[in-house]
């Protein structure tokens, strides 16, 4: 197939086939572009493997506040989309605003030897427009818990597609995490993007990710990558 250079909203790509992840590199010069930088994302992380230790005073703070959410069908997933980005977080004294949320099935990242049932990132961006990424891992429950208020929001905003709430809401109690630099997941998987991957695993009730995922793809997960000789960091 001949590569053309366009953008990856022009460009038909899928998690199976030939258009599938082993083939994302070939479908056009910026995908190529993107598959070139060495250390992609995701990886398995586990605390076994040699990381260096950091506390979280030399890491990212969040600044996250309510505000407005499109919700958005895109590319396989569903997105959050905050049209004002009000809500940012700082890391190494630069602010990167939240961009978007989505979500992967099941997660990209494996803890501990662990695939977990889905993977929520929050995507964020800075004035020069590097990305930075947090991922947030999760098992699904038949309960009720914190997310069962944005489940209602968003049935009750069906025709709207707009609603809000404070994207603390996908943020663990304790804020221990991994910290490596990785790539973006999907097409042009451009790099290096710095990764923040949060140790605890929430839950959240499985009729939410039921509503999210309809008519959606059952799997939406980039397979793991080579981890090479790439520095993964524990912040406590």
């Amino acid at each position: 197939m001949k590569k053309r250079n366009i953008r990856n909203m022009d460009v038909e790509w899928s998690y199976s086939g030939d258009r599938g992840p082993e083939h994302w590199h070939s479908l056009c010069d910026w995908f190529a572009q993107g598959a070139a930088f060495p250390d992609q994302s995701p990886i398995a992380l586990t605390n076994t493997s040699t990381c260096i230790q950091r506390t979280l005073n030399e890491s990212i703070s969040f600044h996250y506040q309510e505000e407005k959410f499109s919700e958005k069908e895109f590319k396989n997933t569903i997105h959050f989309v905050p049209p004002n980005m009000e809500s940012y977080l700082i890391f190494q004294d630069v602010r990167y605003r939240l961009t978007d949320i989505h979500f992967h099935t099941p997660s990209e990242h494996i803890l501990e030897d662990i695939q977990y049932p889905i993977e929520f990132h929050l995507v964020h961006m800075n004035e020069a427009g590097q990305n930075l990424v947090v991922g947030c891992l999760f098992e699904l429950v038949e309960a009720e818990n914190k997310f069962s208020a944005l489940k209602e929001l968003i049935e009750v905003s069906q025709r709207t597609h707009e609603f809000s709430f404070n994207p603390s809401l996908f943020l663990p109690e304790h804020q221990a995490h991994f910290h490596y630099t990785g790539s973006l997941t999907t097409p042009p998987t451009k790099g290096p993007i710095p990764w923040f991957v949060f140790q605890e695993v929430q839950k959240m009730d499985w009729s939410l990710v039921h509503l999210l995922k309809n008519g959606m793809l059952e799997y939406n997960n980039r397979p793991l990558q080579n981890k090479n000789s790439r520095e993964i960091y524990f912040v406590e």
